[in-house]
């Protein structure tokens, strides 16, 4: 079984980008929905990341929520697409550390990427805006005293990295431990996995510390800062300033970095019902307030293949990243989904430095 890959999926070499979906994983009743519960939610995922596989993506990933109609337990789902696919990578984007008990999550995430062979790529991050007004205080986690809910965050994820990487974090007990003294690991332990964590940061400050960490950087449609140039831009910059920190703080493997992107081909009668307003609506950047904080928000990518090409292409930050996430609809269902994948596959995404995993018949014209 591999011990990882810190240099990147079978068929796809360091210097081409990797693309992957992005799903929030959305359910519920609401007019045309075709995902109306949280079963029909958690199988179409699975199936989603089978047909994306068949097209050469690299990447199928989940956003997690809790007390929402979306994604929330993500091991589970992660583990039956491992055990339905071979190449695909597997991931989140994010799961909101100060939910998480970091120990059983660490024997969850390397049970996990066990089972994948080691494809496992989990983005983890301090949160967002959520539903519940103190959530993790209702998992049992609440900040120490002077300590913040980041803060927390940041100390699960120590304790859960340490985990992962083997470290000794429970007093052993001689007469079961046959003997054993000093502290034990978790188990199982999945071997590289320590390399395949990945930060979710909002702002410059964030991937540099991310950085100096040894995490690699996974930044999304939104920076929770704003300097007045394009959203590509300030985020390319973000991307530098983390690369550049990596460097610095001498680490012995390469950085993965990843960017999501909403991206909406219009080709037939059907898409355009569903986007034409997007395209039209979302265009440009969105400058708001998040958290109390002043956000850059990137726009929707929605038009003609050949112009999505184009502007892809010209968009600093997708061609600083190594990963592009593509946002997908998932409640517009599978064949939806797949449909549209394939097309950013064949038309759109090759404009931007990607080739697929594997290459058929139809994406290698």
């Amino acid at each position: 079984m591999p011990a990882g890959n810190a240099g990147g999926p079978a068929g796809v070499s360091q210097d081409m980008h990797r693309i992957g979906f992005l799903s929030f994983g959305h359910w519920g009743p609401g007019q045309g929905s075709r995902t109306r519960t949280a079963g029909e939610a958690l199988l179409q995922g699975i199936e989603l990341a089978v047909a994306a596989e068949e097209l050469g993506i690299n990447g199928a990933f989940f956003r997690v929520h809790h007390f929402a109609r979306q994604q929330a337990s993500p091991f589970p789902l992660l583990a039956a697409i491992a055990a339905r696919t071979s190449r695909i990578e597997i991931g989140t984007g994010v799961i909101d550390m100060r939910y998480e008990n970091p120990l059983y999550m660490a024997e969850e995430a390397a049970a996990t990427d066990l089972i994948s062979g080691g494809r496992l790529q989990l983005g983890i991050s301090r949160g967002s805006p959520e539903p519940a007004r103190n959530g993790a205080a209702a998992f049992g986690y609440q900040p120490e005293p002077g300590e913040s809910d980041a803060d927390m965050a940041r100390r699960h994820t120590d304790l859960f990295r340490q985990a992962i990487s083997g470290a000794g974090v429970a007093e052993a007990d001689p007469r079961y431990a046959g003997g054993a003294t000093g502290l034990l690991p978790v188990r199982p332990q999945s071997p590289g996995l320590s390399e395949r964590i990945w930060w979710g940061a909002g702002s410059r400050k964030t991937a540099v510390w991310a950085a100096g960490l040894g995490m690699n950087l996974m930044s999304s449609t939104l920076l929770t800062e704003d300097t007045g140039v394009p959203f590509d831009q300030l985020q390319a910059e973000q991307i530098q300033l983390f690369r550049d920190a990596w460097a610095a703080a001498g680490h012995t493997h390469e950085p993965r970095v990843s960017v999501s992107r909403s991206v909406l081909p219009i080709v037939d009668e059907e898409d355009s019902r569903y986007f034409a307003g997007s395209a039209l609506r979302d265009s440009r950047d969105q400058v708001g307030v998040i958290d109390g904080l002043t956000a850059r928000f990137g726009k929707a990518y929605a038009g003609a293949p050949d112009v999505l090409a184009g502007q892809l292409a010209a968009d600093a930050a997708v061609q600083a990243a190594d990963t592009l996430l593509l946002t997908v609809p998932n409640q517009l269902g599978v064949d939806y989904n797949a449909k549209m994948l394939g097309t950013i596959a064949r038309h759109i995404a090759p404009a931007a430095g990607w080739r697929p995993a594997r290459p058929d018949p139809e994406t290698s014209r």
